[in-house]
């Protein structure tokens, strides 16, 4: 068995096949249900594959003092950020960036010290790769779209292009650590860009996102496989990582030192996002072929979703049939061509089954009392491991009958990826005109679970409290008031119902202070109210951002069309 210094300083090895992390138990079910002579399917057959539009490597042969030149220039650029005032002004951050330039310096002392000592001659290859460099240009538009209605994107501009620094250091020294060559290219933006739109570490605790991409570099090197002949790394760089410090968060139950939850909830203030994701994914599916990952993906979720609906009169993801932080992971997560199938029909099993991992570690999560978000961090790695063996079973007998490589084989190429991209604008088309993807999806909405809950439907009481509680924190008076009736009738926890009474009171709503005494003395129910105008600009927001200023006339039309009682005829007379 190697060491781990072979390892680190030698070229990696493919895994063993009775190493690899897929399973026994999947392997014979493939070996039993494919034939014999069907191996892991021929080139014939895979019809999706990125075509290859890079240029040749241009090389410049490097000494080991102008290798470390050009180290120590990332990291001299690193350590300027140390002189922000916005990292001077927070120790913990500070030292976050003078620690890790520490780090980098030691090791470009000792990797280019042992280099000259032994006469390495290292390379630089310039590999500008399409995949990478249209990732980040549209990665960039996603953050300038969302950053306007969460200023916190904005405002954490130089953390991102400090963690680019970080990263094009951390690659070159990690590369020549292990060979003489090291690929200059675009690869650290869309490992940095997607990390973050899932997840960052908050300023005292930035360590750890340094941390985290080094992860995802490492894994990126010393992880790989023999695919198709072809030495690969087996994850996705910016997957794999996310999960490990996924998984890390919740077993710490530290999920607050990130912007973990406010990234999940703040995708989704901008309007017409699922739109702009939608379109955003356009031309990397044109390019790379990567619809038939996407669609299966969303198609499988919406319709467990409508399943779920039809089944219990709520939804399973209570505000939408598809949270847009999954839309996003739909589209630039787990869609890396490098780490996918390549087979037709292999991608569109690899597809549905993230659809479905989102669904099953959504329920785990929920039940477990722990944060939701993380559901579309945690399967990718796991489908990763297995897209050698989901090609095999979509070369077997057994699932021949429903490849798609067999329809219109004259369509093939980017003309076969215009066509399925025909196909995906239709399906997102007609979800949208049904509201099952959009800003206007009734379970946003406080009428829908007061009907449910009204109605007794599975947990949309539960869900009812939940969104009384976060409008009472907003400053809504009105559903603090709907929250205290709630605790009353329904938890039988008159502490609380006093408290959220007179919170509600408070705040100017008054049949809440006349609910105090009821509920104090017990001589009465507690009273009801229509919201007043000073509420409609917290409670009709549902999951957008919050509402700019409006007239009531304004406000009684959107309370009207979200089904509030009497705001149409409000509406009216208004006007």
């Amino acid at each position: 068995m190697p060491s781990f210094i072979d390892l680190v300083c030698g070229q990696g090895k493919p895994l063993p096949s009775m190493l690899h992390p897929t399973g026994f138990f999947f392997e014979a079910w493939i070996n039993w249900t494919a034939p014999s002579e069907i191996s892991y399917p021929s080139f014939t057959a895979m019809l999706v594959i990125e075509p290859k539009t890079e240029l040749p490597p241009r090389s410049i042969d490097i000494p080991p003092l102008r290798g470390f030149s050009i180290a120590f220039a990332f990291i001299f650029g690193l350590s300027l950020f140390a002189l922000i005032g916005q990292v001077r002004g927070n120790s913990r951050l500070f030292w976050s960036f003078i620690g890790i330039v520490c780090v980098l310096l030691g090791w470009s002392a000792v990797l280019f010290g042992l280099a000259r000592q032994r006469g390495r001659r290292l390379l630089l290859e310039f590999v500008p790769r399409p995949q990478h460099y249209l990732q980040a240009c549209l990665q960039t538009a996603i953050y300038a779209y969302w950053g306007w209605y969460w200023r916190q994107v904005y405002e954490s501009y130089y953390l991102v292009i400090a963690q680019l620094v970080f990263a094009y250091a951390f690659d070159l020294l990690l590369s020549w650590s292990r060979r003489d060559t090291y690929r200059l290219g675009f690869l650290p933006f869309p490992i940095v860009f997607s990390t973050n739109l899932f997840l960052w570490f908050k300023p005292d605790w930035f360590y750890f996102q340094f941390m985290m991409l080094a992860v995802g570099f490492t894994a990126k090197e010393l992880l790989r496989w023999n695919k198709q002949g072809r030495d690969t790394h087996i994850f996705n760089p910016s997957s794999f990582s996310l999960m490990v410090f996924s998984l890390g968060l919740l077993l710490t139950g530290t999920t607050d030192i990130t912007w973990g939850k406010e990234i999940a909830i703040t995708q989704f203030y901008p309007p017409h996002m699922y739109v702009f994701i939608f379109l955003i994914g356009l031309p990397a599916q044109f390019l790379f072929g990567v619809t038939t990952m996407t669609m299966p993906a969303v198609v499988t979720t919406y319709l467990f979703g409508l399943a779920y609906y039809h089944i219990t009169g709520v939804y399973f993801f209570f505000d939408s049939y598809i949270p847009i932080s999954v839309f996003f992971g739909m589209h630039l997560l787990f869609t890396d061509p490098s780490t996918a199938p390549r087979t037709e029909l292999g991608r569109i099993i690899f597809g549905a089954l993230y659809g479905l991992g989102n669904v099953v570690l959504y329920y785990g999560l929920h039940s477990a009392g722990a944060p939701e978000f993380y559901d579309k961090l945690l399967p990718v790695p796991i489908l990763n491991m297995m897209i050698q063996l989901i090609d095999r079973a979509a070369g077997s007998k057994l699932l021949h009958a429903f490849d798609p490589a067999g329809v219109a084989r004259s369509l093939a190429g980017r003309r076969r990826n215009l066509a399925y991209i025909a196909l995906w604008a239709i399906v997102f088309a007609m979800a949208s005109a049904a509201q099952g993807i959009g800003d206007k999806h009734p379970g946003q909405f406080v009428p829908f679970w007061q009907q449910a809950c009204r109605e007794d439907r599975p947990h949309a009481c539960a869900y009812l409290m939940v969104l009384h509680t976060n409008f009472c924190r907003q400053g809504s008076g009105w559903a603090c008031n709907e929250l205290g009736i709630l605790e009353a009738e329904r938890e039988r926890d008159r502490t609380a119902a006093v408290a959220s009474f007179e919170r509600a009171c408070d705040l100017g709503f008054t049949p809440a202070c006349r609910n105090m005494e009821r509920t104090n003395t017990g001589n009465a129910a507690p009273e009801t109210a229509p919201p007043t105008v000073q509420d409609y600009p917290i409670v009709l927001r549902g999951s957008k951002a919050p509402i700019a200023t409006l007239t009531p006339s304004a406000l009684y039309t959107m309370a009207c069309n979200q089904g509030w009682p009497e705001t149409c005829e409000r509406k009216l007379q208004s006007e």
